[in-house]
């Protein structure tokens, strides 16, 4: 008890140092604070050692980041009628001069292989030079997309009713504050075009839907965070039904909350969907140490009507008990930290130390702020003797002392019943898992999945071992059959790959007929090689780059698939990976296994394997 006694001399003999000394503290972390940033990225849940968070990582290294692609979609047969298709037309160039888009591609940008014969190559052109100006030329292109299988499934539906535009974000502006004005940009744009046309409009892909989540989450957190602090102000006039004690105590814990936004910025952290959640816990925290502060004080001061003494027993009381009370919840969220994962570290850490700097600006500001105060009047304490508090603590007292096994057999109960509902509980996670049914985002998400499958990344990155082990034969049709795999399911979409593109390039080789959409022979992938730059592709001057690492030892193989849970999606996942190992490892003639140094490395990763 003497430590404590000498915490509430040291407070109290030293006011105006204390009061100085907090205000320049939190003047710092409110300076501090005003340089807060949301989180524009995903949230990184898993931690840095985790192998398939390792292997994502080095796929968005070779590759890039995948889930860059908004999407802007309509359902309309009227698409093809000149004056439509031209206002989609101009849609798409303007889209594409914002700033911070990489690419868009829709049904009036696209492009087709053509060979030439002079020059022993194949060129790559556009389907349309300029804006039609005759239905006629809108027909044409209409039948030339047509007759482009590569294309089916990714600008346009099976049934040919429904219509795409990819919109691609450039990486920088990716998970930059920037992409928010950018997507409100493309749909202001997309907005006009829906009132010219009288089309309806759908949006999607990870870049729209993490748009709208971080502005629902700045707004909902803001929200709850008022809403925390008037509800607890609230309780508090309640009870005290005195403005002065309701107004210090809410500036103590608004002190605490500047502390925590301080420390996030501090420690280089963004407002995440967690690491929001930290500033009203700190309200609720913070307030029961004012209430126990100011409710000692004033039955002390009851008791000894010494203003000064009445405040250094409440120091000395009730500072031991609420360190012990913070200490130990500040403890509970600091373990967190050790998790691993970065978003529960940040959580934890920020967390355990903004409940004790809480703590510590109650205990030294609280005393000081009453000890200028007038003391309390009769009225201010009358809560003290509340008949109705005071019955409910006597019948409290009476259960815990004689009724104790009827109490035992309640809570043994009320256990029991919390353990059957903990078996109860399924892990599923959903992309738009907040969402209600009726939000535009989810029924766009889901118009989407009606006619293109999903927007989910699913990507499977193959590792040869080999230098340009990618365009060895064998390796191509091992991953046309590793396609076929995942055709049998239905959740996912038409694959982008290397195969898929070769494919294109050899229907242009062969003409454009269409029945030559296919992954030619060994022989003719040698004739198709000499026409291409697959052999030397450097940087983006290849059509292969997104598919080809510079050395042809890696490539990439991208799906999109229907947001159908985590569980569900584990499933699949589980059954597929196994079968992909054995497209590249097995030996079916020898029923063998390639020798392990030897074996390529096919691995499901991709944003949403991370999610699940």
């Amino acid at each position: 008890m003497i430590f404590w006694y000498n915490i509430s001399k040291i407070i109290l003999k030293n006011r105006v140092t204390w009061i100085i000394s907090l205000l320049l503290f939190v003047g710092l972390m409110a300076w501090q604070a005003s340089k807060m940033q949301y989180s524009y990225e995903l949230a990184k849940i898993l931690s840095r050692n985790d192998p398939d968070f390792v292997e994502y990582e080095n796929f968005k290294n070779r590759f890039g980041e995948d889930g860059n692609v908004l999407i802007v979609g309509v359902e309309n047969d009227k698409i093809y009628e000149l004056k439509t298709f031209n206002a989609w037309y101009d849609l798409n160039k303007e889209i594409k001069q914002i700033e911070g888009i990489k690419n868009v591609v829709s049904n009036a940008n696209l492009s087709n292989v053509y060979k030439n014969e002079s020059l022993k190559k194949l060129d790559f052109l556009p389907l349309i030079k300029q804006k039609p100006t005759t239905q006629a030329e809108v027909d044409s292109l209409k039948a030339k997309i047509k007759s482009l299988p590569f294309y089916k499934g990714l600008v346009y539906n099976e049934a040919g009713n429904a219509h795409l535009m990819a919109i691609t974000f450039s990486q920088t502006t990716l998970n930059s504050k920037n992409r928010i004005s950018i997507v409100e940009e493309i749909k202001q744009k997309t907005d006009a075009f829906a009132i010219k046309t009288g089309m309806s409009v759908k949006y999607s892909g990870m870049p729209y839907i993490r748009t709208k989540f971080t502005s629902k989450v700045s707004q909902e957190l803001e929200m709850f965070l008022a809403l925390a602090f008037a509800v607890t102000i609230a309780i508090l006039f309640f009870f005290f039904r005195n403005f002065k004690i309701v107004f210090f105590a809410g500036v103590v814990v608004l002190m605490g909350v500047i502390v925590c936004v301080g420390t996030l910025v501090l420690f280089d952290y963004r407002i995440s969907l967690l690491t929001g959640l930290i500033p009203p816990i700190i309200i609720v925290i913070g307030i029961p140490n004012c209430i126990f502060l100011i409710n000692k004080y004033q039955e002390e001061y009851v008791r000894t009507k010494d203003k000064m003494l009445s405040l250094s027993i409440a120091i000395e009381k009730i500072g031991k008990t609420t360190f012990l009370a913070n200490v130990t919840t500040s403890i509970g969220f600091f373990v967190f930290y050790f998790t691993g994962s970065p978003m529960l570290l940040e959580f934890g850490l920020v967390s355990a130390i903004s409940i004790m700097a809480t703590w510590l600006v109650s205990l030294v500001l609280i005393p000081i702020m009453f000890s200028y105060l007038a003391p309390p009047t009769e009225k201010s304490v009358q809560h003290l003797e509340n008949k109705h508090i005071n019955k409910f603590l006597h019948w409290v007292d009476f259960v815990v002392h004689n009724r104790r096994t009827r109490l035992y057999w309640l809570i043994a109960g009320i256990v029991a019943v919390s353990f059957y509902g903990m078996t109860l509980i399924k892990a599923n996670g959903y992309v738009v898992d907040d969402l209600p049914q009726n939000d535009p985002i989810f029924m766009d998400l889901k118009w989407i999945e009606k006619n293109f499958q999903g927007v989910v990344p699913i990507e499977v990155a193959i590792d040869t071992k080999q230098v340009e082990g990618v365009t060895n034969p064998q390796m191509l049709n091992k991953i046309k059959v590793m396609q076929r795999e995942f055709a049998k399911h239905d959740e996912f979409t038409k694959p982008l790959s290397l195969v898929e593109a070769i494919k294109f390039v050899y229907q242009g080789y062969r003409g454009g007929d269409e029945k030559y959409y296919q992954l030619p022979g060994i022989s003719e992938l040698g004739e198709l090689t000499n026409y291409t730059q697959l052999t030397n592709a450097k940087g983006k001057e290849s059509a292969f780059t997104s598919f080809i690492d510079s050395t042809k030892r890696y490539t990439r193989v991208s799906f999109q698939m229907a947001d159908i849970g985590t569980a569900k999606m584990k499933i699949l996942i589980d059954k597929l990976q196994p079968k992909v190992d054995s497209i590249f490892n097995f030996n079916k003639e020898t029923k063998q296994w390639v020798p392990k140094e030897k074996q390529v490395s096919a691995k499901i990763t991709g944003n949403g394997f991370v999610f699940m």
